[in-house]
């Protein structure tokens, strides 16, 4: 195909579609993929889709566009003119086409109609062609200014972005859900979290430290909710009174974070149907303890152990959205038994724990709280818990020179972006989702 038209000279520099309708008048060069093909009688349109979204062009009679096929990558030229019928009012009047590569006429799913066609699986398996989908972009885009809003609003309050190892001697919470890899002839994981070591950076004297990175979970179960990786939001800082300190630093940092994705994110948000919530502070604060007898009392839920199963998380939405009109709220005073060995007790009762989990629209995003800074108290509590200190000495060992009560969060983004866009599966919030039965593309 490339011998049946001329190739476009350099003699333009490249417009996007989004500043065409700026470009009346002028000549343009544009370069992306035939999104649809339309012709009448001797006139070809031909829509154009690039990253920044669709533009109308024209082929008259004479003018090289026959054999174009839907995903074909161009570059075209021609004048941009005033078009009130073409979106943005200007279309380009093309007169010259270089197909850079051709795509094959049967494509294994539309890309152009309003909403993909085709199962999960078939859409994440031809995953690269999946992302050219609009909406799916549109994902993505938010996601990326979720992850930027996070980073943002902890820069600007004085905490220090890092990256920790994502291969270690040991998990953060034990042996479970850990991926094992061989290590220069010894046995190392992947890391379940950046916990152990933004703790020891805000002992080493950092203060208030943030990580994005991705994280790795060995969990067995397929569900809607899980992946085996995915990326961690997290933060860590210093001189705390109480857990309540961390609530109140995460609900400044989501209020800011979904402020900028309804500042920059206007045209994905209406693209997939989407609605920023209003966040009103306080949060609602609700005691585990206390959450367990609401659920029995008003929804007849029974409790495991004291802890709160997916389906309790989506009634409690459900009570606070109806109770407080808030699509958030945070559960704390977590049982002892329910989060990790580093966890701080309540003092005016052992049994629980200065922790909580931020729910959003009925689910657990977030899982937080103060840290045990003291050294004899955290090997007390990795004993009780059957775990020998030894196995964590680097991180434990990190607080015999002293250290202060602090504390921190981590938010899955994915699930995050899923909740906010109304996404039915965490995987259609991944870009090239891991779980039990996928390890390609």
């Amino acid at each position: 195909m490339r011998d049946e038209v001329p190739e476009v000279a350099a003699t333009a520099e490249r417009t996007l579609a989004a500043d065409v309708a700026r470009a009346a008048g002028r000549r343009v060069a544009l370069a992306g993929w035939v999104h649809r093909v339309r012709s009448l009688g001797n006139v070809t349109f031909v829509l154009l889709r690039d990253r920044s979204g669709l533009v109308q062009c024209v082929f008259e009679p004479g003018r090289p566009a026959r054999g174009l096929t839907a995903e074909s990558v161009v570059r075209l030229e021609g004048l941009a003119v005033e078009e009130p019928r073409a979106s943005g009012g200007v279309e380009v009047r093309a007169d010259r086409l270089e197909v850079l590569a051709a795509a094959p006429p049967d494509l294994p799913f539309p890309v152009n109609y309003k909403n993909l066609e085709a199962g999960l699986d078939v859409l994440l398996d031809e995953r690269a062609l999946s992302l050219r989908h609009v909406r799916n972009q549109a994902i993505f885009r938010v996601q990326a200014v979720l992850g930027r809003g996070f980073g943002q609003a902890l820069t600007k309050r004085g905490f220090l972005e890092v990256h920790t190892p994502k291969l270690v001697a040991a998990g953060t919470e034990g042996g479970a859900e850990l991926f094992p890899v061989r290590y220069f002839g010894r046995q190392a994981f992947l890391a379940q979290s950046p916990q152990f070591y933004k703790q020891m950076l805000v002992v080493a004297g950092f203060e208030r430290v943030y990580e994005v990175g991705p994280v790795f979970r060995a969990e067995s179960h397929n569900t809607s909710r899980h992946a085996n990786e995915f990326t961690s939001l997290d933060y860590e800082l210093a001189f705390i009174d109480s857990d309540e300190d961390v609530m109140d630093l995460h609900e400044t940092v989501i209020a800011e974070m979904l402020e900028k994705v309804a500042t920059e994110c206007g045209r994905e948000l209406d693209l997939l149907g989407a609605q920023v919530p209003g966040l009103s502070r306080p949060i609602p604060r609700l005691a585990v303890p206390e959450a367990c007898r609401l659920l029995e009392a008003r929804y007849g839920w029974e409790s495991a152990g004291g802890d709160i199963n997916p389906e309790g998380e989506r009634l409690l939405g459900d009570w606070a959205r109806s109770e407080y009109s808030s699509e958030f709220l945070f559960l704390t005073q977590f049982p002892a038994a329910k989060r990790p060995a580093y966890t701080k007790r309540r003092p005016e009762n052992p049994t629980l724990t200065r922790s909580f989990d931020l729910l959003f629209r009925g689910l657990e995003i977030t899982t937080g709280g103060q840290r045990i800074e003291d050294q004899a108290e955290l090997v007390e509590s990795f004993r009780r818990r059957g775990l020998d200190p030894a196995d964590f000495t680097g991180y434990v060992g990190a607080f015999r020179f002293g250290a202060h009560p602090y504390g921190g969060s981590a938010t899955g983004l994915e699930r995050l972006t899923g909740r906010l866009l109304g996404l039915e599966n965490i995987r259609e919030a991944c870009l090239f989702p891991r779980d039990c039965d996928r390890l390609t593309p």
